[in-house]
């Protein structure tokens, strides 16, 4: 039982499902914690979980909320780079803030830094009453990874 934990939380990814679906679990990537995996391979795609501004190496929120809002953006594309794809393999990004007004300009700020020019992935921005940890950001992210044959 306790080898069977400690694999789990080290970073290796499980089995696939009966279709091939693997759940990620990558080194230098956040951890989850509870009934929820940081990503999936089906296919051809990555789906990223709500990332947060969570430093892989504390496991605690980034404090300054510019930093912060980056550090989920560096989160998403640590997953996605586990599987081959980079940030312009992004093909869908769904960003969750706690004040559009606010933080919608830091969200633009940090991708425009990241992502260094044009395209940028289809985007859906909107406020929410409330998010886990009552933090300001969390983003949902999907990326193109064909599989190589």
């Amino acid at each position: 039982m306790a080898a069977l934990a400690l694999a789990s939380s080290t970073g290796f990814a499980q089995s696939p499902s009966p279709n091939g679906v693997k759940t990620l679990s990558p080194p230098g990537a956040v951890m989850a914690e509870g009934t929820w995996s940081v990503g999936a391979r089906a296919g051809d795609f990555v789906f990223v979980a709500g990332m947060q501004g969570v430093d892989p190496a504390t496991n605690a929120l980034v404090q300054d909320p510019q930093a912060r809002i980056r550090q989920a953006f560096v989160n998403l594309k640590t997953i996605a780079q586990s599987e081959g794809a980079g940030l312009q393999d992004c093909v869908r990004l769904t960003v969750y803030v706690s004040d559009l007004h606010r933080y919608a300009p830091m969200v633009d700020k940090a991708q425009a830094e990241l992502w260094g020019k044009p395209p940028y992935p289809p985007r859906t921005m909107v406020e929410v009453q409330r998010l886990f940890d009552d933090d300001i950001v969390e983003i949902d992210s999907v990326f193109y990874a064909p599989v190589k044959k």
